[in-house]
């Protein structure tokens, strides 16, 4: 049996191209906005380059990753994923500053099934934002179209960030001790954390809608406060 000639594009295939390239010119200058002075070069190439500040005498580079999660559900039932950016950048950033380290950078991941350039915009545009609450560059990123993988307007998030701290203060947690006072800070919300137990119980257990707004939420909807950034 000889294998016949197939002729196929990306296009055909499930790949726009062309969508992916206009996505990049939307990422430019928000990307541009959040940039630090080590950065080198700018948003579009295989890699990103950034150097450590040079106040460090013997700095210590820290790295974290995190997603969204089952928060990215919740964004979908609302059709509301402006924040969600906002909180790929915190999941990981909140993670390497309790070791005392400064965020240098941040790269995303954006999986879908076919792109959507409006909807990837909205949550880039958060993922910026995030970035320059958190004082990192957003140095790059990754956006994949997988058909097969992926279904409708179903997309995934995954977040990576690079920071710095001096080797003499590293926090560790060893110093704590008897007498210590423990500052509690106020949560903005459920951050990106326990949604499927969240979820379960909401909609599934109590049958509530995402535009409900129950008496204990003062005027706002569940959807709303469920997708509060963290």
């Amino acid at each position: 049996m000889h294998p016949r000639e197939v002729s196929l594009t990306y296009r055909q295939a499930g790949v726009d191209i062309d969508k992916g390239a206009a996505l990049i010119e939307r990422i430019r200058p928000l990307a541009a906005k959040t940039t630090r002075p080590e950065v080198l070069g700018s948003v579009g190439g295989f890699a990103g380059l950034c150097s450590i500040p040079a106040r460090y005498s013997d700095p210590i580079l820290v790295s974290g990753t995190d997603g969204v999660g089952t928060k990215l559900t919740v964004a979908h039932m609302a059709d509301n994923h402006r924040g969600i950016g906002i909180d790929l950048v915190a999941m990981a950033v909140n993670d390497i500053i309790t070791v005392g380290a400064e965020p240098l950078f941040f790269l995303d991941y954006f999986a879908t099934s076919r792109l959507d350039v409006e909807l990837a915009s909205e949550v880039i545009e958060g993922i910026a934002q995030g970035c320059s609450q958190a004082g990192c560059a957003l140095l790059g990123g990754e956006t994949a179209e997988l058909p097969g993988l992926y279904n409708g307007s179903d997309y995934d998030l995954a977040g990576f960030t690079v920071g710095v701290v001096e080797r003499s203060e590293i926090i560790t947690g060893d110093a704590i001790c008897p007498g210590d006072v423990v500052i509690g800070v106020a949560s903005s919300g459920l951050h990106s954390n326990g949604f499927s137990l969240a979820r379960r119980a909401l909609f599934d257990e109590l049958a509530l809608e995402i535009n409900a707004s129950p008496d204990v939420l003062k005027g706002h909807s569940l959807g709303e406060v469920m997708l509060a950034p963290t």
